[in-house]
C-alpha cells in the first residue's frame, strides 16, 4: 500500500467502493485521514466494512468539513452530467480527485532523486496488453517493477514508493479525467477511436482526456505516440499535445525514418536515424496480429527510453505469456481452435482479430457501441459464419445480411456449439472459432472477463465430451 499523508488529520469523502475506491479509502486512512466512505450499493458497503473501512453516509454529512471528495473513476464526473455528489462538492468548494491524482501528488512530494520512474499507458485498444508487456520486459531485465492502475492492482494498493522502482500504469480516460499532477517519465499513447463518448461529451472530450497523459512531461521525458490513426497522428505531430516530452513515433503500418516500427512482422528501431532490425515478431507467439505488433513497438520504445538494451527487450517480447481474453487460445477440440478475444468490446478491437486470420467462425454480440459493426464490413469476407448473441443480435444480423452467413443463437453456449459444429463440418485445415464480440458484455455477463471465462468453460466441456475420461484407479 502507498499511504496518502496529504490529508492527515482531515476529513475526506470517498465515493464508490469498487477496487479503486477501497484502495483509496485504505491508503488515506493509513496516512492519517478521517475517511468517510460510501457506495449506493449495499453489497459494496458491506464488503468495505468487512475490510475495515469506515463506511459513513456522506449524503448526510456536513460537506464544509471535507477536504476532498475522492471519486471512483466509474462515477460520472462531467458527462453525461456530473453525479449529484460531484455537484455537491463543487457547490461547497470541495476538490474532486481520483486515486491516480493522490498517487501523483505523493510522488510529486518526494525529492527529485527519490522519485520512482513512471510509465503511463493509454489508448482505446491495446493498453492492457502493452502495460503487461512493458512490465514483463522490465522484470525480465532485472528491474524492480510494479504494474497496476486500470489493470490488476489499484495504484494505491501497490508497494510503497521506492526511488529505484518503475511504476507501469494503465490509464483509462476516466482516470485521466481526474488527474492534474501526474508526470510520466514515459507516456505511451497507442491509438484512439470512438469509445466512451457519453462519458466525455463527444469525441473531442474523449481525445482531450486521453491527452492529459502528456500534460506534465518535461523535455527529457519520452512521449511514445502511435501514428496509425488520424487522431494519434495529429498528436504525434505536436498539434495540441500538452507537455514538453520528446516524441517517439511508433507504427505497425508504416516504416519510419525515425521511430519504432513493425513492418512485415519484423521490429525495427530507427530512433537513431538508421533502421536497425531488432527481431522477428513471429517468435512472440502471444502477440499475433498487426495490432499486437503495434503494442510490441510501443513496449520496445518505452523500455528503450529507460535504457534497456534492444536484445533484452526482444527477449522479453518473445517470452511474454500474453493476457487472458485478448486473442487467447483457450483450447483445441477435434482440430478446431477456440480463440477468446472477449476484451474486444468495440468494433476496432474486433477488427484486429478479424484481420489476424484469413477465415473465422465468428461469435459476436452483446451491448453494442454506437458504431455497431458497420466499420468491420471490409473484413466480412473473412467470416465463414457469424453466430450472434445478446442484445445486438437482430441489429448485427441486419448489418450482415447478404454479406455473411448468420445464425441467431441468443446465448454464448448455443453460439459456441453452433460454431464448433460448423467448423468441424467445414473441411478447413485448423479452423478457428473466434469470440470477438465487438460489444460490451453487460446484457448477459458482469464484465468481459466473466464472458471470456464462460467461453473457456464451454470449450472445456466440449473437450470433455469428445475426450474419454480415464477411469480412477
Amino acid at each position: 500500500m502507498i499511504p496518502i499523508t496529504e490529508y492527515a488529520g482531515r476529513d475526506v469523502a470517498v465515493y464508490g467502493l469498487g477496487r479503486t475506491g477501497l484502495s483509496a479509502a485504505k491508503a488515506l486512512a493509513a496516512g492519517g485521514a478521517r475517511v468517510h466512505a460510501w457506495d449506493d450499493g449495499e453489497a459494496a458497503r458491506a464488503k468495505a466494512e468487512a475490510e475495515g473501512v469506515n463506511v459513513s453516509d456522506i449524503n448526510k454529512r456536513d460537506w464544509q468539513k471535507f477536504a476532498a471528495l475522492v471519486l471512483s473513476p466509474g462515477i460520472p464526473f462531467r458527462f453525461p452530467q456530473p453525479h449529484r455528489l460531484v455537484r455537491m462538492a463543487e457547490m461547497m468548494n470541495v476538490p474532486v480527485v481520483g486515486d491516480m491524482e493522490l498517487f501523483a501528488r505523493a510522488v510529486q512530494a518526494l525529492p527529485e532523486k527519490g522519485r520512482p520512474k513512471i510509465i503511463g499507458i493509454t489508448g482505446t485498444n491495446g493498453k492492457s496488453t502493452t502495460t503487461a508487456l512493458i512490465g514483463h520486459i522490465l522484470k525480465e531485465a532485472g528491474l524492480d517493477v510494479r504494474v497496476g492502475g486500470n489493470i490488476g492492482k489499484g495504484v494505491l494498493d501497490m508497494a510503497a514508493l521506492n526511488a529505484n522502482a518503475v511504476y507501469v500504469l494503465e490509464l483509462s480516460s476516466y482516470q485521466l479525467d481526474l488527474v492534474e499532477s501526474l508526470r510520466c517519465d514515459v507516456a505511451v499513447f497507442l491509438n484512439i477511436s470512438p469509445d466512451h463518448l457519453d462519458r466525455h461529451g463527444g469525441m473531442d472530450g474523449y481525445v482531450a482526456a486521453k491527452k492529459r497523459i502528456f500534460a506534465n512531461q518535461r523535455p527529457r521525458d519520452a512521449a511514445i505516440v502511435g501514428i496509425d490513426d488520424p487522431y494519434s497522428q495529429a498528436i504525434a505531430m505536436g498539434r495540441s499535445r500538452p507537455g514538453g516530452g520528446r516524441v517517439v513515433q511508433i507504427s505497425s503500418e508504416f516504416g519510419l525514418a525515425r521511430g519504432v516500427s513493425a513492418v512485415d512482422g519484423h521490429l525495427y528501431d530507427s530512433t537513431g536515424g538508421q533502421a536497425i532490425r531488432v527481431g522477428d515478431l513471429a517468435e512472440a507467439e502471444a502477440l499475433p496480429g498487426r495490432h499486437n505488433h503495434q503494442n510490441a513497438a510501443a513496449a520496445y520504445a518505452a523500455c528503450h527510453a529507460l535504457g534497456v538494451a534492444p536484445g533484452r527487450i526482444m527477449a522479453g517480447i518473445r517470452s511474454f505469456p500474453g493476457l487472458p481474453h485478448r486473442m487467447e487460445l483457450v483450447g483445441e477440440v477435434e482440430g478446431v481452435r477456440f480463440v477468446n478475444d472477449s476484451k474486444a468490446t468495440n468494433a476496432q478491437a474486433a477488427e484486429q482479430a478479424l484481420k489476424t486470420w484469413p477465415k473465422v467462425h465468428w461469435i459476436a454480440g452483446g451491448v453494442p457501441k454506437a458504431e455497431g459493426i458497420e466499420p468491420l464490413e471490409p473484413w466480412f469476407d473473412r467470416v465463414i459464419g457469424a453466430y450472434l448473441i445478446g442484445e445486438s443480435e437482430a441489429a448485427f444480423a441486419k448489418t450482415l445480411k447478404d454479406k455473411a452467413d448468420t445464425v441467431k443463437c441468443g446465448t454464448l453456449e448455443a453460439a459456441t456449439q453452433a460454431a464448433f459444429d460448423a467448423a468441424k463440418a467445414s473441411g478447413e485445415a485448423n479452423p478457428i472459432v473466434l469470440l470477438s464480440p465487438a460489444c460490451a458484455s453487460f446484457d448477459q455477463f458482469k464484465d468481459f472477463e466473466a464472458r471470456g471465462d464462460a467461453f473457456r468453460e464451454i470449450v472445456q466441456r466440449l473437450a470433455s465430451q469428445v475426450t474419454p475420461q480415464k477411469e480412477a484407479v
